[in-house]
């Protein structure tokens, strides 16, 4: 878990103290409206973050996945995948996924086999640079059981999957999209904040 800058002397650091950053943490769903509208308005500030925030301010986004949405799941190996293959490419990937959301949703999905999704995901991820073969390798599940005769499988993301559902739930997050800063919920942050209020808030708490 971050700490504020102002607690730095807990960390047994070789650095300065000055140095130890700011953590603003954006628990989101691929699948849930109100994260799309935080992410896409948080994404348009990514300029002013580099210039007037760095090395100052960290920021992570974590995906949350929330089982009452069935695909957010697959909305997540996808990122998972993308992680994997081309990070510098997740924020990017997210972007795009955020804007095709409601292609995964509920009624977009429900006749719809298990590996086409991936195969839908696999090409939001070649449209941003991602090579899309490599996702879908990375995703798609057996259409039989292997030689041991197993069934419950998985794919080669799931261990990722396993770890961020773990990490969630270490902090309590239960719904998105949900902010931490510097280790604490930040409740005053709504998925309805404008540009200017994130800069505002940014000014005020990025000091």
């Amino acid at each position: 878990m971050s700490v504020a800058p102002k607690f730095a002397g807990l960390k047994l650091s070789a650095g300065t103290f000055e140095e130890t950053q700011h953590t603003l943490e954006l628990y989101l769903d691929y699948v849930c409206p109100f994260s799309a509208k935080m992410f896409n308005t948080f994404y348009t500030l990514r300029p002013v973050i580099a210039q007037q925030y760095s090395p100052r301010l960290q920021v992570i986004f974590r995906q949350h996945i929330q089982p009452w949405h069935p695909s957010s799941t697959l909305t997540h190996e996808a990122g998972a995948a993308v992680l994997r293959l081309a990070p510098e490419k997740f924020w990017d990937f997210s972007a795009a996924l955020f804007r095709h959301q409601t292609e995964f949703f509920d009624v977009s999905l429900v006749n719809e086999t298990r590996n086409k999704t991936y195969e839908r995901l696999a090409q939001i991820a070649g449209s941003v640079g991602v090579d899309e073969h490599k996702v879908l390798e990375l995703l798609k599940i057996p259409e039989s059981p292997g030689n041991d005769g197993q069934l419950n499988i998985g794919n080669k993301v799931t261990n990722d999957i396993k770890w961020m559902v773990k990490a969630d739930r270490v902090v309590g997050v239960h719904v998105s999209p949900t902010v931490f800063f510097n280790g604490v919920e930040e409740r005053s942050i709504s998925s309805s904040f404008t540009e200017a209020q994130w800069g505002e808030w940014l000014a005020q708490n990025v000091v």
